[in-house]
């Protein structure tokens, strides 16, 4: 196999080499798995390098210097070498599953019993670093020249072992552009409902990886045909057949304009770059922006409305997210994402200070780029965007938040009282700074005692 010489070189390659190597030099055999000699047969620079072996945890532990138990139960150690880290487990062969997601016990073995125990054939390949040759026990290189995603063995019972692997069959079908073997199919339309007893932490963190990854709006219309939408994101399915009005959406439903602008973000992430191209926030706001058009959605003689979509949207969306238990941090940009997607069409009609207000909102320039790919995916009159992204870059030639002119204490050393109205005043002030009235802090106080005369604060005297 030729492997490309800046792969060789790479830190990763170079650290499964090493660790191999070791394993090697002690008597023991080990592999590179998994995503690794999938990638490199497909032409891709891989990401992961996992090594299997026939070595036991403890033995594992002691060949290298810092290692961390992840899984021993399970033969799974992980190896860091500089500032990498790899995944290290022992051949094995599984007992059986009860809980949809782990084996009751595992049995350490030999390459081809590992090799069968794992979900699609094209994860099931082993690749020697050493001498660079592949090992397939089970079919994986024939399916990656079909370009398809087959289960080993048993579809029903590859899915029973662990749920999740229904939805990683659609992500890898979309990333790699593969369709999905005829039976293994079947069987994800017959094991559908199975995706509800996946907790919901996994499910989140498997759902950001097949939105943030190549070709996620045909994961998402591969996750609706399967059945698997229909039970885990209800809002996302009721998307299908929501009508628009066709002046500003001729490509279609809401579903169809959400699949098309996932695909458009994601675009960049072709079948040569496996990396992800668009962030987990920026997906999430993609396919959330529109989620509550099908309840607010009303027909009038003039055209369909959706009156309230974002406001209502924005609530959905943190349902959403802390239904599938995604990090706070994570949720609050969705949300504002969702709730503001609307707000870039106004920007031309806004007053300096406001308009200057809007673009250093920290989650302006995803909110902007979530607007361009929403025009894209419809009527494509890209004005108001053009507008927005070259007043952005102008702005952002100068402070969109300089300095203060006023605080709290020059109010008090004006003779003003603390209190509610200060907030109003340094407001005011802030206001006319940032439309370029005053640039001053003497212009400030002028500006103050003018509009809120020091009369108007004087406590007036107790009575006696």
């Amino acid at each position: 196999m030729k492997i490309a010489q800046d792969i060789l070189e790479s830190p990763g390659y170079r650290g499964a080499v090493h660790i191999v190597q070791r394993l090697r030099d002690k008597g023991f055999q080990a592999y590179v798995v998994g995503g690794m000699p999938r990638d490199l047969l497909l032409g891709l620079r891989p990401t992961d390098y996992d090594i299997a072996t026939d070595a036991r945890p403890a033995q594992v532990r002691a060949l290298f210097e810092k290692t961390i138990p992840v899984g021993v139960q399970f033969g799974v150690m992980l190896v860091c070498l500089d500032e990498q880290t790899f995944e290290v487990a022992t051949f094995r062969s599984d007992g059986e599953y009860v809980d949809g997601r782990r084996p009751v016990r595992v049995h350490f073995s030999q390459p081809a019993e590992d090799a069968r125990r794992r979900d699609f054939t094209v994860n099931a390949l082993m690749f020697d670093p050493i001498e660079q040759r592949l090992l397939d026990y089970v079919g994986g290189r024939r399916d990656l020249q079909a370009r398809r995603i087959r289960t080993v063995g048993d579809p029903d019972q590859r899915f029973a072992e662990d749920y999740l692997r229904l939805i990683r069959a659609v992500r890898f079908a979309a990333r790699l552009d593969f369709r999905i073997e005829r039976k293994t199919l079947a069987a994800i339309r017959r094991n559908a409902p199975l995706i509800r007893r996946v907790a919901a932490e996994r499910l989140g963190a498997e759902m950001l990886k097949t939105l943030t990854a190549p070709r996620a709006g045909q994961a998402l219309r591969l996750l609706s045909d399967t059945g698997l939408l229909a039970h885990f994101l209800p809002e996302a399915e009721a998307l299908r057949g929501c009508q628009q009005p066709p002046n500003f959406h001729p490509e279609g439903d809401v579903f169809i304009h959400t699949c098309l602008m996932l695909d458009a973000a994601t675009q960049s992430s072709g079948q040569n770059n496996p990396t992800a191209s668009v962030s987990p926030s920026l997906a999430l706001g993609i396919l959330l922006h529109d989620i509550a058009k099908p309840p607010t959605q009303r027909f009038t003689p003039e055209r369909i409305r959706f009156d309230g979509h974002c406001d209502l949207g924005a609530d959905m969306a943190r349902t959403i997210c802390r239904r599938l238990k995604l990090p706070n941090s994570l949720t609050a940009q969705v949300v504002y994402l969702v709730a503001n997607h609307l707000r870039i069409k106004d920007a031309p009609q806004m007053r300096k200070a406001r308009l200057k207000r809007f673009l250093r909102e920290p989650g302006f320039a995803e909110l902007l780029e979530l607007f361009r790919l929403d025009t894209l995916a419809s009527h494509g009159n890209m004005d108001d965007y053009e507008w927005c992204r070259r007043t952005y870059e102008e702005m952002a030639r100068e402070p969109l938040a300089p300095p203060p002119l006023l605080r709290g204490d020059d109010l008090i050393a004006m003779g003003y009282r603390p209190g509610p109205l200060f907030k109003t005043i340094l407001t005011a002030v802030e206001t006319a700074q940032l439309e370029g009235k005053i640039s001053t802090a003497e212009a400030a106080r002028t500006f103050v005692l003018r509009r809120f005369p020091l009369a108007a604060n004087t406590p007036k005297p107790a009575r006696r």
